[in-house]
């Protein structure tokens, strides 16, 4: 009778002995991470004021005939200046020239402020070395208003010549500075 008792539960396990163990799914090779491409560079600001400043650093330079102030890049470069010249009371608006051209016939420059546009006529000034390029230069009085819209131009203000993109410059205290110390 024992043995009796024991058969369904035998039969049960026979069955169970009898069935295939569950397949394992065949095993697919992960695919490589995807990583995300950077997102492409904003497209310039249609406006200049919207454009972001030429990286750099505006330097006041005092000197007793010959104040100045110099935006210089982030590499040294100066990639603007305002050169004042006390005896004449003038200021003149200096620019690196194009490289690998003795001399390029005079240009103009265009400064932008939020208050003021200008054309200036300019001319170019041989470099003292082969090395380095000649300098494109603007000479106004120092009285002139277009200084004084520069310096309070609302955060920035361009500066634009032909076959270049424009170079936007932050309107900081040396610019102000450079105006008093060659007016006064």
């Amino acid at each position: 009778m024992r043995f009796r008792a024991l058969f369904p539960l035998l039969s049960v396990a026979a069955v169970a002995a009898c069935v295939a163990p569950p397949r394992q799914a065949p095993t697919v090779p992960a695919p490589p991470p995807v990583t995300p491409s950077p997102p492409p560079p904003p497209a310039p600001a249609a406006d200049w004021r919207d454009r972001p400043y030429a990286p750099g650093d505006w330097r006041h330079i005092a000197d007793a005939t010959r104040p100045a102030a110099r935006y210089q890049g982030a590499d040294g470069a100066v990639l603007f200046a305002l050169n004042c010249d006390r005896p004449t009371r003038t200021i003149s608006v200096a620019l690196p020239g194009p490289a690998g051209m003795p001399s390029p016939p005079a240009g103009v420059l265009t400064i932008r402020t939020t208050s003021t546009t200008r054309i200036l006529a300019t001319r170019l000034l041989p470099a003292p070395g082969a090395a380095t390029p000649p300098t494109i230069v603007a000479t106004l009085p120092a009285t002139d208003p277009l200084f004084d819209a520069m310096a309070f131009s609302r955060g920035r203000f361009a500066v634009e010549r032909s076959g270049q993109p424009p170079l936007i410059l932050p309107a900081w205290a040396e610019i102000g500075r450079l105006i008093d110390d060659c007016r006064g």
